[in-house]
């Protein structure tokens, strides 16, 4: 469907009327109120272009119409923007909170569900931020950027099961190679499938395919050979052998073929990171690299005025805790309701920067002695580097290190105090 309407973001004064939009696969439930709570539509209409025709004739006499909706992304909310609403998303905790505002007994049915999300919309909803969609080339690098990483995730999976074959018929493989995530682990199972077969094939094979595939080491070779040669000994039965053999294979050519798919992910996502016009910017933060730099700028996006203030765009990424302050208990715990992907990726990133980092290994260290895990210090380093990142993007300048360190000393900041001097070269 083609945008029909542009998208421009009203004042919340001319706002009129509010709709609650219940999503579902094949159909979604609205009702609208207008500025008294009083129900004007209340309607059903299915995910097809007729249905949406029809939403946007029936929604047609309330040109200043908002919606709210349990999500900030998917197909309802790309057919509402493109044609033009003012969408506010709606975490689903606060959602089930609106909902039993209207019904205390528990009942759940989709007019409930829209009804709770319209006049939460219209009591509360000055305080709310719409939603901004990214522009399309960000969008476009944000989308790719998620699916490659749930590709990745495919992998592991078909990873895990290839291992759980191999223990159980092919012990001897596990033992000569560590990443089962490299491809010439895949082509060891489909040269010898099986314990016999790499066993019959004799050490001349064996050191053919090592040194084919650049893996001939002088402190890995001989132990690997030994392997090979004692790989029999510890036999399966032979239907066990049959079945998961036939297993791994199958995996193996699924690995090939999700690598390829990888590899076309990776120079897509490489092309449009080159042509997007905050390359530098993200290109120059410490740690980032090739692979995180596109994903940073797909998950936070190329413009602040989304986030309104660095502490939000923290909030927003999971790094920021939760307090829980109640009488005389006082409890701070980790953010869950945060965008996961983009929590995934500062976590990398912090990992990361603290290697390519002096003062950033500096405050990694310190919070480890303070007892924190390393989950929990990295949280922490990627709390201040999303502050970095977000004066970087307000002022639309790379990071600069040594700007950084005067900034540093200007605070009196703690991390100079405890980062390694430089060496004094003698006199």
């Amino acid at each position: 469907m083609q945008s029909l309407k542009p998208i421009r973001m009203k004042p919340w004064k001319q706002i009129t009327h509010f709709a609650g939009f219940d999503w579902a696969r094949t159909h979604h439930a609205v009702l609208i109120v207008n500025s008294n709570g009083e129900i004007v539509a209340d309607f059903e209409f299915e995910h097809t272009s007729e249905g949406w025709q029809r939403f946007v004739q029936q929604t047609a006499p309330w040109p200043d119409l908002a919606v709210a909706i349990e999500t900030s992304q998917g197909a309802a909310v790309d057919q509402l923007l493109q044609l033009g609403y003012q969408v506010y998303p709606v975490n689903p905790v606060a959602s089930e909170s609106y909902r039993k505002r209207k019904a205390p007994s528990g009942t759940k049915t989709d007019h409930l569900d829209a009804w709770g999300l319209a006049d939460a919309l219209r009591v509360d909803g000055q305080g709310w931020k719409p939603l901004e969609p990214m522009d399309p080339l960000t969008q476009q690098l944000h989308l790719l950027c998620q699916d490659e990483v749930k590709l990745i995730e495919q992998r592991t999976m078909l990873v895990n099961q290839l291992q759980q074959a191999l223990l159980e018929y092919y012990p001897a493989a596990l033992q000569a190679f560590d990443d089962w995530t490299a491809s010439f682990a895949w082509d060891f199972l489909v040269q010898f499938p099986t314990p016999e077969a790499l066993v019959k094939a004799g050490p001349r094979r064996w050191q053919k395919f090592l040194h084919s595939h650049k893996l001939w080491r002088p402190e890995t070779a001989q132990r690997r050979l030994a392997i090979f040669a004692q790989a029999d000994k510890l036999k399966a039965s032979d239907p066990i052998v049959a079945a998961k053999s036939q297993l791994a294979l199958s995996l193996c050519q699924l690995l090939r073929t999700l690598e390829q798919q990888l590899k076309q992910y990776r120079q897509q996502i490489q092309t449009l990171f080159r042509n997007h016009p905050h390359h530098d910017l993200f290109g120059s933060l410490p740690g980032a690299g090739e692979v995180l730099a596109p994903r940073l700028l797909a998950a936070v996006g190329s413009d602040p005025a989304r986030y309104g203030t660095h502490q939000v765009l923290q909030c927003l990424a999971g790094t920021a805790p939760v307090n829980y302050q109640s009488g005389q208990i006082n409890r701070t715990r980790m953010r869950r309701a945060c965008d996961k992907f983009m929590r995934h990726t500062v976590h990398l990133w912090a990992d990361c920067f603290r290697r390519a980092s002096a003062w950033g290994q500096t405050y990694y260290n310190q919070k480890r002695k303070q007892g924190m895990s390393h989950s929990c210090a990295l949280r922490c380093l990627g709390q201040r580097l999303l502050k970095i990142l977000f004066r970087m993007l307000t002022d639309r300048k790379p990071y600069d290190a040594e700007l950084h360190a005067l900034n540093q000393q200007k605070h009196g900041s703690w991390v100079l105090s405890l980062a390694p001097k430089p060496a004094t070269p003698e006199l």
